[in-house]
């Protein structure tokens, strides 16, 4: 059966961790994914660091997890500076966090620093805050994304992602299977950058995916065409 069929544009929200992370977002536009989140159900709200205390106050008592970035986007910090920065989102109320793994370390084939550098973060997050790594898998090769997956597993990351969308790709269907053939069904494997539309949301789910990172969540769950989501906040 045709998946298009199968998943109903409604309970793709669910899915969804809906995204803010551009330099220049006013409070008035983290406000306003705040509310479009809880208003539609999403997973989480995802933002940079000096909007997580605020994103956490709007989304008490709700069912929408606070999200915040972590050595966002490069992933070229020290894992001390990111277990730090992981360490002060978990106390003004993260509760995921998406880390940027060190790609350089991966391409220079120095795995004991790709390790220390997921271990830091989840050390830092102190179980406290589920971890999501981001691979940025468009600079990787299958090798590369398979061992980086074995290790983000074996540190016990609650979900492996593909990409930060700052990056010359995002999510495809096929790094997707990849991963998710990699860490098995005890982790999480969120598809992240260029998924925009409901089609797009489907493909990543097909492919594996049980998270979506997206800042056009509103289009997405409005349907195959953009059919108007059957959800009563047309507004949004």
């Amino acid at each position: 059966m045709n998946a298009d069929k199968q998943i109903s544009p409604t309970s793709l929200a669910g899915y969804i961790d809906h995204t803010l992370l551009k330099s220049d977002a006013k409070i008035a536009d983290i406000l306003k994914v705040c509310d479009e989140a809880k208003a539609h159900g999403f997973a989480s709200v995802c933002v940079n660091p000096s909007y997580i205390r605020y994103v956490a106050e709007q989304l008490a008592g709700s069912a929408v997890t606070p999200c915040c970035v972590v050595g966002f986007p490069f992933g070229t910090h020290t894992p001390g500076a990111k277990k730090g920065e992981t360490m002060e989102a978990v106390t003004n109320g993260a509760k995921e966090i998406d880390m940027v793994i060190n790609v350089g370390a991966i391409k220079s084939g120095d795995w004991a620093l790709v390790k220390q550098d997921v271990e830091a973060v989840i050390e830092g997050a102190g179980g406290k805050a589920g971890v999501k790594v981001i691979l940025e898998t468009c600079l990787l090769t299958d090798e590369e994304k398979i061992k980086a997956c074995e290790i983000c597993k074996a540190a016990g990351a609650a979900f492996v992602k593909t990409s930060t969308g700052y990056s010359t790709g995002g999510a495809t269907a096929a790094d997707v299977a990849l991963m998710r053939k990699t860490v098995g069904s005890n982790v999480g494997v969120k598809a992240s950058g260029g998924v925009k539309t409901y089609e797009d949301a489907v493909k990543m789910i097909e492919a594996g995916a049980n998270r979506l990172g997206a800042s056009a969540g509103i289009k997405i769950i409005a349907g195959p065409s953009g059919d108007t989501a059957p959800t009563g906040k047309d507004s949004y």
